[in-house]
């Protein structure tokens, strides 16, 4: 009984203990609850001042955006046209010089539009066709317009005959050449033939050098005869050797 009594007189102060420090554990607890919300409490006004403050630019920020936003197509819309102006006029120039299918690369690698879509090649066929009938068509009213105006021109032409227009080379007859000289043959019939003496002195020696030269004249009448001195004039090819014709005669032969 002494033991059971020992055993159990040291289990209750165990007992008690734990329930006196019960309130103890409690009070610990509450503090630290007291401690936990306490900083709880004193961020929430931070929180609240902060909310305001992110929202403040939220506010802001569309209507900074805004106005770039507005303010950019106007000021680069000018820019925009001139650049794209600028382009399409300048191989204006080169147009004439490069070849065709060069134009037609230069055509190309300045296209920016969306590709084509992908084509067959019978249908690639029938636009070529297309592209032909619509320049046949083109071609055909164009050479019936040239027409027109040719027929509308001649028939007016022959209604209101043109002046005639002086030549360009008009028949100018020049100053003909006169030569004097002795005949010394008419045995041909109408024709005659005269010897020209020339009397030159030298350009070096300075002496007189005499010189003649043999033509061949027309005489219709027969009028010349061997020995007379006669006077001829340059006139047309009249035969193969003829090219001068009798003037008169001016000293017979004794």
């Amino acid at each position: 009984m002494a033991d059971e009594q020992d055993n159990e007189t040291p289990e209750t102060p165990e007992a008690e203990t734990p329930e006196a420090e019960a309130p103890a554990e409690e009070a610990a607890a509450a503090e630290e609850t007291a401690a936990a919300e306490a900083p709880a409490a004193e961020e929430a006004p931070v929180v609240e001042e902060e909310t305001p403050a992110a929202e403040t630019p939220e506010a802001e920020t569309p209507a900074a955006e805004e106005t770039p936003v507005a303010e950019t197509p106007e000021a680069e819309a000018p820019a925009i046209s001139e650049a794209t102006a600028t382009p399409v006029a300048a191989p204006a120039e080169p147009a004439e010089q490069l070849s065709s299918k060069e134009r037609r690369r230069t055509a190309r690698s300045t296209h920016s539009g969306e590709a084509r879509p992908a084509r067959s090649s019978e249908e690639r066929h029938a636009e070529r066709l297309a592209e032909r009938r619509a320049k046949a068509v083109a071609r055909r009213a164009r050479r019936l317009q040239e027409r027109v105006k040719r027929t509308a021109k001649r028939q007016s032409g022959a209604a209101t005959p043109t002046e005639q227009l002086a030549p360009v080379h008009a028949p100018v007859e020049g100053r003909r050449s006169v030569r004097q000289g002795v005949v010394v043959s008419d045995k041909a019939d109408k024709t005659i033939t005269v010897r020209i003496d020339f009397a030159r002195r030298h350009r070096r020696y300075e002496k007189i050098v005499r010189s003649s030269s043999t033509l061949h004249a027309h005489d219709e009448q027969n009028d010349a005869h061997e020995g007379d001195t006669v006077r001829v004039i340059e006139s047309r090819p009249l035969s193969k050797n003829k090219r001068w014709k009798l003037v008169d005669v001016l000293e017979r032969a004794r």
